[in-house]
This record gives C-alpha cells, sequence and structure tokens, in this order.
C-alpha cells in the first residue's frame, strides 16, 4: 500500500519513489500509530514542518528488536524527531496500581506491545546504534513532563532529564510548532545542533553556563533532589514559577559535571497561527495499512471532534497541563472552526453529530485576563483558586456563539459539549445564557464533570474549588434542566488516595456520596505521572508551594481502603468498608440508620426470625441489600 497516493506522509521507500524524494530532511519516529489528524502530535509537527517546506516521513512505532527498522527512509538530512505519543509511554502502558494494560488505544486494533517502556529513550538508543552521530531532537508528552530530574513513580525513584537519559541532543517541550521550525531553519542554515541554543520552547545540555548564569534561576542540582526531598520540592517549586511565556525565565539544574538549560517557553499561537496549524492538508484518518487491524480505536474519540482552544488556566495539581500547555489561552476563530466542521458533514461517515467542541477546558476560549497577554500570568496567584481572582475575565458569549453557528450548520443533527468544563468558572458567569444553551441543546442525559473531591483539606491540595461551589453548581444544574423541562444527571469525576486525603476524608466523600444518592462506577487513584506538582507532593510528603507537609496515603491496603469507600454501595468492597471504618474509629457509620455506609454483618447461624425483618437484612447470604445502581 502506497499511502502517499492517499496524501499520507512517506513511511517507505516506496512512498518516497512516488513522491520523487531521494531523501528526507527529518524522520519522525513515534510511539502511536500514524494517524493524520490534528489530534495526534506526530502528524501536527510533520505536517508543520512540510508546510514549511520541509521533506517529512514518519517511522511509527517501529520493531523494537530490529535496528534495520529505524532506516526504513534512509539517513535524514537533517535529523532525528522522536516522541512517544500522545501519552507518556508508561501511562499508556500501566494503571495506577502497576498492572500492566491490555490494550494501546493509540496502536493498531488496540494491541498492547507495540512501544517499548520509556520509548524516547529506546528509540533513541536505537537510532544511535542505526546511524551514531546523528540529530535528536525529542518532544511530545513524554519528554516535555520529563525535561527536568523527576521523580519516577514506576521505578520509584528520581531519575535524570530525559534529554540526558536518551542522549538526544535538543529537548522541544510544549507544543513545538515554533520551536521545531526554527531548530529546522538552523540545521537547514548549516548551524550544528549542539550550537543552537536561543530557541524558546527547548531545553539543552552544556558544560558552560558562564554567559547565561547571571539571568538565570538556579533548582537544586540532579544529585541534591535525589538525596533530599525539601530539595526536590524546592525545584519543583521554581520551576512551575518560570512556565510563563512572557515572565519566564532561564532554568538551570546541574547534572553531575553538565547543565540542563530550559529556555523561556515559546511564545503563545495568535488566532490566525492556530487556525493554520489546524487546517493542514491532513487526510484526517489512519494509515490504510491499518485497515487488516480494525484501525486505531483512539481516533474513534476525536474523528468527529473539532478542537478550539489551547492551554488551562485552571492549574489543578494533578494536572501535567500547565507544565506543558501552559496558562494562556489560544484559541481558533469561529470561521476557521465552522470550516472544519462544513468538511465533516462532507465525509461519507458522518451521521450528524458533532462530538465535542473544546480543548483541556471546553468553556475557556479567552485568557483569563487583560493583564496575562502584556505581563504575564501571576507567579504566585492562580486564576481560580482558592477562590476567582477579582481581575478574572469571565464571559460565555464568545463560546455560545460559536456552538450557536456549529448547530445551525446544514446536515448537523446535534452538537456535544464533553471536554472538560470547569463548573466553577461557569458558576461565575452572571449571565446565564450559556449554562442554559448548554443543558438544552448540548448535553445529552448526563454531564460529566470534574469536583474529584468535597473535602476541603483534600481540595486545598488539588488546587480546586471548594464544596460549596460544587453545591452551587450542581444545585443551579438541576434548576435549569427542571425549568427546561429536560431530565438530565450530573457524572462527577472523583479521586481517591490523593496527597492530603486520609480515611477520614475519604469516609467524608462517601457520607456525601450517599446522602445524594450518588454511586459512582468508576473511581480514579490518584496516579503520580511526571510533571505535575501533585506527584511531587507525593513523593516528598511535602507541598512545594508552602513547604510544609502534607500526608500521603502510599500502602497499597489504604489506597484500596480510600477506593472502596467511594464505592461502598458494591458489596464486594463491604469488607475493605467494615475495614476501613473500624481502623478511622467510625463504627458509628455500620448500622441501620440512612447515614450508615454499610449494614451489620449478620452470620449464618443466627436462627432469629426477627432480626432480619427487623433489620431489613436480606436472607441472601445475610449480605445487606445493595443500593440499585
Amino acid at each position: 500500500m502506497i499511502g502517499a497516493k492517499l496524501g499520507f506522509l512517506p513511511v517507505n521507500k516506496e512512498d518516497m519513489e512516488y513522491l520523487g524524494w531521494d531523501e528526507v530532511d527529518f524522520v519522525y519516529v513515534s510511539g502511536d500509530a500514524y494517524v493524520d489528524h490534528s489530534s495526534f502530535a506526530h502528524a501536527v509537527i510533520s505536517r508543520v514542518l512540510t508546510a514549511n517546506g520541509y521533506r517529512v516521513g514518519i517511522i511509527p512505532q517501529p520493531d523494537k528488536d530490529d535496528t534495520e527498522a529505524y532506516k526504513v527512509l534512509g539517513r535524514p538530512r537533517l535529523g532525528f524527531l522522536v516522541g512517544a505519543g500522545n501519552m507518556d509511554s508508561m501511562v499508556n502502558h500501566y494503571t495506577a496500581a502497576k498492572k500492566r494494560r491490555s490494550k494501546d488505544l493509540f496502536s493498531p486494533g488496540g494491541k498492547m506491545g507495540l512501544r517499548p517502556d520509556r520509548a524516547t529513550i529506546f528509540y533513541c538508543n536505537k537510532i544511535r546504534e542505526a546511524y551514531g552521530k546523528i540529530p535528536i531532537i525529542i518532544g511530545g508528552i513524554e519528554a516535555s513532563l520529563r525535561r527536568f530530574a523527576h521523580y519516577d513513580y514506576w521505578g520509584d525513584n528520581v531519575r535524570r532529564s530525559i534529554l540526558i537519559d536518551s542522549r538526544a541532543d535538543i529537548l522541544s517541550y510544549g507544543m513545538g510548532e515554533k520551536s521545531v521550525v526554527a531548530i529546522a531553519d538552523s540545521l537547514a542554515a548549516g548551524r550544528d545542533i549542539k550550537e543552537i541554543r536561543n530557541v524558546e520552547g527547548t531545553c539543552y545540555i552544556t558544560n558552560d553556563i558562564s554567559g547565561i548564569e547571571h539571568k538565570a534561576v538556579i533548582c537544586p542540582s540532579f544529585e541534591e533532589v535525589k538525596e533530599n526531598k525539601k530539595s526536590y520540592a524546592l525545584a519543583t517549586k521554581l520551576q512551575f514559577k518560570e512556565q510563563d511565556p512572557i515572565i519566564g525565565k532561564i532554568l538551570i539544574q546541574k547534572h553531575q559535571d553538565r547543565f540542563l538549560v530550559q529556555n523561556p517557553p515559546q511564545k503563545p499561537l495568535s488566532t490566525e497561527e492556530l487556525d493554520y496549524v489546524y487546517e493542514l492538508p491532513y487526510t484526517r484518518r489512519w494509515h490504510p495499512c491499518y485497515d487488516k487491524d480494525g484501525g486505531i480505536p483512539a481516533f474513534d474519540e476525536v474523528r468527529f471532534s473539532l478542537i478550539s482552544s489551547r492551554g488551562c488556566y485552571g492549574m489543578c495539581n494533578f494536572c501535567s497541563l500547565n507544565f506543558h500547555q501552559g496558562r494562556f489561552i489560544q484559541s481558533r476563530s469561529h470561521e476557521s472552526i465552522l470550516r472544519e466542521a462544513m468538511m465533516l458533514t462532507s465525509l461519507p461517515d458522518f451521521k450528524g453529530y458533532i462530538h465535542d467542541v473544546g480543548g483541556p477546558t471546553a468553556n475557556f476560549r479567552n485568557p483569563s485576563c487583560s493583564k496575562q497577554a502584556k505581563s504575564g500570568a501571576c507567579r504566585d496567584r492562580r486564576c481560580l483558586y482558592p477562590s476567582a481572582c477579582s481581575q478574572l475575565y469571565v464571559d460565555h458569549s464568545d463560546y455560545t456563539e460559536l456552538l450557536r453557528k456549529l448547530r445551525n450548520l446544514d446536515g448537523v443533527k446535534k452538537v456535544f459539549v464533553r471536554s472538560g468544563l470547569r463548573y466553577d468558572y461557569l458558576i461565575y458567569d452572571k449571565d446565564e445564557t450559556f449554562f442554559y444553551e448548554l443543558l438544552k441543546h448540548h448535553v445529552s442525559g448526563q454531564l460529566k464533570v470534574a469536583p474529584e473531591h468535597i473535602s476541603e483539606d483534600v481540595l486545598k491540595y488539588m488546587g480546586k474549588p471548594g464544596r460549596k461551589v460544587y453545591d452551587k453548581f450542581s444545585d443551579k444544574f438541576y434548576e435549569i434542566n427542571k425549568k427546561i423541562g429536560k431530565e438530565q444527571y450530573l457524572v462527577p469525576y472523583l479521586m481517591s488516595s490523593h496527597p492530603g486525603s486520609t480515611l477520614q476524608s475519604a469516609i467524608e466523600l462517601a457520607q456525601y456520596l450517599k446522602k445524594h444518592k450518588l454511586n459512582p462506577e468508576q473511581v480514579q487513584d490518584f496516579y503520580p505521572t511526571p510533571g505535575t506538582i501533585s506527584t511531587c507532593m507525593f513523593y516528598t510528603g511535602i507541598d512545594p508551594e508552602t513547604m510544609k507537609e502534607v500526608y500521603v496515603p502510599k500502602t497499597f491496603e489504604e489506597k484500596s481502603m480510600q477506593r472502596a469507600l467511594l464505592q461502598c454501595a458494591n458489596p464486594k468492597n463491604r469488607d475493605l468498608v467494615k475495614k476501613a471504618l473500624i481502623k478511622a474509629g467510625r463504627t458509628d457509620l455500620i448500622g441501620f440508620s440512612p447515614e450508615c455506609l454499610i449494614k451489620p454483618e449478620v452470620r449464618k447461624n443466627d436462627k432469629s426470625k426477627n432480626s432480619g425483618r427487623k433489620n431489613g437484612i436480606s436472607k441472601n447470604k445475610g449480605r445487606a441489600k445493595s443500593r440499585s445502581k
């Protein structure tokens, strides 16, 4: 199959011959299967380079055991680009309990095992085996979030910067369109890759910092953060303060006798630039070589969705967006999004439903305030936590108008909003027009939101708004649904075992769920992924913002108990819930009153004829009746 005939970038020599190319400028080695769509990093970066006049080939998921697999496109003229995929390869492969996942949604047919663990490092080492000294630029979410010395949950240790471990030359962090073109232009102009030191949004390794030390922020070294947890927390604090493209400074972290240098982030894309990126000539499908496997499951999630924005100033501590996309909101124009929507309506398998219109946070379409664009985001103040900043710009009118235009397009039956919605930002808007139109036109029975917890002690460490904010949103949600005559429900995302969460915190949440007759089918255990403040807390037991100690649930037993408490209606969890309540000194919640989380056990040899009736106990093995789902 010659994919180039269908508009795909070359993946083999046959494609190159069809295009009349004798060599490529860059080879992009990707941990994901090749999907030519704007939701996939390898497609975006490759298309951006192609649009700038470079010849780019892609090697998706090369054979892990065969060095020749990295030679299928020949030696690139300028260098290799390496990305592990749309997810960190370890997150892709393992659950929060460190169990191997059964499926890889970014691989053909969902097959697991087509990419290696720590894919960025593995691929770079294979490229060195194949070609020796050749420029290698790493990027994507895995490289971006591991750019400094970092705690690695799967190895339970502090690892060096991935730039050192991979032996690559430059690390492009963040979204990378501007930085990768700047690197390409420098290489094309004949500069040695070791001389490319001034590109925003990149990291490099050097032996000499004498020319930049005076204008940089020096982080505790790799050796210090590996040996001292306070130093690790301090490094995290310093790193997060310098991730602003307007006011961010150079960051330096020593690794033995070398220095990792992070240049300030690349400048945000303008609306025109973002439109340009998303309207490049993507084929909008997986490569035909995957047809026999049934395609790429992850593509189904985005196939009929529209990306409207980038960035998020919500700054949840467990989220890596601030460290990757940044706090600055970048939005596409209505015209660009409408053109893409009209193109969707022309596809033969489009059924009239646009599955999503959004981004990291769907209802963020504008910068957080007028100051941010000129002076950068505040170093020591968050936009939404612990309460909304007085300068916060709250307005849904642009997003409301965009959704109106989309749902009025010919061929569009329904437009859904499934990206994360900031419910706190929503209720801060005194104009309820968007809230009404959202529930009337863009929700299908259920709206998923992420309060994550209701304990103030836990929410504080999550960087999430307090319980009263969620309750106010919930009340307004059901009030509006009643007014418009719809029966729709909130589905809250919940997280157990986050730093700061004790058994008492989990019990508090369990009581809240029971009171509101909520029985979550899924609960996410906190997952200590690279590049988050919460992961720093998990490893160090220190909140890097205050440098004070924080409780961290780490044992398998306590994590299991906290998770079980949030699903206490499940009979399988009864023993764990009972154990947790006894350990927390809350046996008052074992009983028959409405406030109790579980009922007492009735032994099989208890022959009392009346005990079952009086206490409402099921005769089925003496087990308490579970609440209906």
